[in-house]
C-alpha cells in the first residue's frame, strides 16, 4: 500500500493508529490507489445520502426516465436556491 500511494509505511501505519490525519494530497492517493471514490474513504455509508425522511424518494427517483431525471433535478436546485437565496438575506 505504501508503495502504491507513495508514501512511507511508518506514516500508513500511523493514520490507521489515528495518530496522524493524511493530507488531502495524500487522501487523494489513497483514494486512487484503493480505487474508491475521496468521499467513499471519508465518509460512511450514510454520512453523505439522503436522510431517512427522504430515502424512499431519492430511491423512487432512480426509477425515473431520463427527462423525469432531468424535471426532478432542476427543481431541486430551484429550492436549493430559493432556500439558499433565503438564508442569506436574513444574514445581511
Amino acid at each position: 500500500m505504501a508503495d502504491a500511494v507513495g508514501l512511507h509505511v511508518n506514516q500508513i501505519k500511523r493514520y490507521e493508529a489515528s495518530t496522524a490525519q493524511p493530507t488531502l494530497d495524500a487522501l487523494v492517493r489513497l483514494a486512487k490507489a484503493l480505487h474508491v471514490s475521496l468521499d467513499a474513504l471519508v465518509f460512511s455509508d450514510d454520512a453523505r445520502g439522503p436522510g431517512n425522511d427522504l430515502r424512499l424518494q431519492i430511491e423512487a427517483v432512480q426509477g425515473f426516465s431520463p427527462e423525469e431525471k432531468a424535471v426532478t433535478k432542476t427543481l431541486l436546485e430551484s429550492l436549493i436556491l430559493k432556500h439558499d437565496a433565503g438564508r442569506f438575506s436574513k444574514s445581511a
